[in-house]
């Protein structure tokens, strides 16, 4: 009991440090969710010294306690022959008075807040999530679990694609994300998730949730789900527990009186004092294709579990071969170039950036990262949007040296004018960072820019991977049925427009939700102008 004081008092001091300091989007890039480690290692340091300093204080009042105790078990004993002693009499006053202001000050004698005072001294440089970051990061599981086709009580037991990469999670973690969800409108993975947790439940000796809360979520969401005679067995069972809750009664009503109209037997659904299984239910999932077509989206997912999606007669066609594009430096160490596919054309060039390159990179973007959007219509101005999730920073030529001679060779590899070239893009994708199918040029009607206006439609993009990722984070293209794993060091390239100045539909393409590890990514969009001779017009739409 004086243990659960001690981290109740704690835990309001937390609260009460994180409502100066809390950062929101800290997971929308891994790179930024770095300092989350530091802050949770001052916070331990605290937290043990703030624990030693309020045993020490229980200590010296279980003193007390014990003196107390033993003095009054034997004046309890027979208070008259007690009292009868004048040293007893004095001892009894003294313990009343001097002696309990003793005990007053040592209760009163509160250390969390000197830790207040030393950690806000340097809150500055420590981050606190938001709860915004806390329902990214729940979402982002629920779509590394959608798109990957992870298993619940897997993912829950801490495997990820049958490799252990993390602990187990506790029936109140499990809980946590089935709120989030619930809070989302999504009772799909609501149903999954609390079901989890009531299983958990069962097995956890030291419960960290309540059955109530649980039920209280999960009966709903089955109904929600078109589950009636589920939801209305377990909301029972919630009554059992609270029998006055009064949202559980007035269900109970509404999910009979559905039963009744629909003609179907109200008797128990299921034997509680089983586990909770889900694949008993029908759970309805609702899939959000962001606009596109069903099979782009359907292919866009397959292809993100690494599916094969491409005509081995068209793979076998594909060929590598080393390119020096007649420039004088490559005659001496030519370009590996792989063929992805060739209509349209979609090529990967090994080797292109450095690892001394991708660390200045990195320093230069890092401090200047903002949650990455897509442009408005409207206003030409970037949005952040569910479906993009990633921090991104450009860097201009003029910067460093090491930026200038990168777009030089992306101008030599490609044969393309980067006078028109917009500035490095640098990304780091957060928790399941993704970016849905899009296209990289400006369809009619659409803008990107003042560029736009000045330089033309995105006639290319060139993409570096600069850094290796463990599992998921391809690139895909849903339209043709090919995937791009990232690979440090290389570079994706395409043309987003046919010779005509038209845009390539097939160059459809995605970033596939990172797995497991940190993706990230620097890109160059190339414009239209002075690209005249470099890659003449065709007036042929297939050409």
């Amino acid at each position: 009991m004086e243990m659960e004081i001690i981290i109740v008092r704690m835990f309001a001091f937390f609260l009460l440090l994180q409502s100066h300091t809390v950062s929101s989007e800290l997971f929308t890039a891994l790179a930024d969710m770095e300092s989350l480690v530091s802050t949770e290692s001052e916070l331990v340091r605290h937290l043990d010294n703030y624990i030693q300093d309020e045993e020490i204080r229980l200590k010296q009042l279980r003193s007390f306690l014990e003196e107390y105790e033993t003095m009054h078990q034997e004046a309890s004993a027979d208070v008259s022959k007690f009292l009868a002693s004048p040293v007893n009499a004095y001892l009894l006053v003294k313990r009343l008075t001097s002696d309990w202001k003793k005990v007053e000050r040592v209760i009163s004698r509160n250390a969390g807040s000197v830790y207040i005072k030393n950690i806000t001294q340097h809150r500055t440089s420590l981050r606190f999530p938001s709860e915004e970051d806390l329902n990214g990061a729940a979402v982002a599981l629920m779509r590394l679990q959608d798109t990957y086709k992870l298993d619940t009580h897997a993912l829950a037991e801490g495997k990820v694609l049958g490799k252990k990469s993390s602990r187990q999670l506790t029936a109140d973690d499990c809980w946590e994300l089935g709120r989030q969800s619930y809070n989302n409108g999504d009772h799909y993975h609501t149903v999954l998730w609390m079901a989890e947790a009531l299983n958990k439940f069962e097995d956890e000796s030291n419960k960290t949730v309540t059955r109530q809360d649980i039920l209280g979520y999960l009966a709903f969401s089955t109904y929600k789900q078109g589950n009636v005679k589920e939801a209305l067995h377990l909301t029972r069972e919630l009554l059992k527990m609270v029998p006055y809750h009064q949202q559980a009664l007035d269900n109970i009503k509404h999910y009979e009186k559905l039963l009744f109209q629909q003609g179907v037997s109200d008797e128990k659904a299921s034997n509680m004092e089983e586990r909770f299984n889900t694949t008993k239910l029908k759970l309805n999932k609702s899939i959000g294709t962001f606009g596109l077509r069903r099979d782009h989206w359907d292919n866009y997912e397959k292809l993100c579990r690494g599916e094969k999606l491409l005509d081995p007669k068209v793979e076998g066609r594909l060929r590598c071969r080393y390119v020096t594009n007649n420039v004088p430096f490559f005659f001496i160490q030519p370009v590996k170039m792989e063929e992805a596919l060739l209509k349209p054309l979609l090529v990967i060039y090994h080797g292109v950036i450095f690892d001394a390159e991708i660390d200045v990179v990195k320093k230069l973007a890092q401090p200047r990262f903002k949650r990455t959007g897509v442009t408005d219509r409207d206003t030409g101005r970037s949005m952040p949007v569910q479906y993009r999730i990633a921090k991104a920073a450009f860097l201009k030529d003029s910067e460093h040296n090491l930026i200038l001679k990168m777009s030089r060779r992306v101008g030599d590899i490609t044969g393309l004018d980067m006078d028109a070239s917009e500035d490095l893009q640098v990304c780091n994708y957060g928790i399941g960072g993704h970016y849905v199918p899009h296209f990289d040029y400006a369809r009619q009607g659409e803008i990107h820019g003042p560029r736009d206006l000045d330089w033309g439609n995105r006639i290319a993009t060139w993409l570096f991977y600069m850094s290796d990722v463990e599992a998921g984070g391809a690139t895909v293209f849903p339209a043709v049925g090919a995937a791009l794993w990232p690979q440090k060091g290389s570079a994706a390239f395409w043309y987003n427009l046919r010779p005509n100045g038209n845009g390539d539909e097939d160059t459809l393409h995605a970033g596939c939700p990172v797995l497991t590890g940190s993706k990230w990514v620097s890109n160059k969009w190339i414009h239209e102008r002075s690209q005249e001779f470099r890659r003449p017009c065709d007036l042929q739409f297939n050409a």
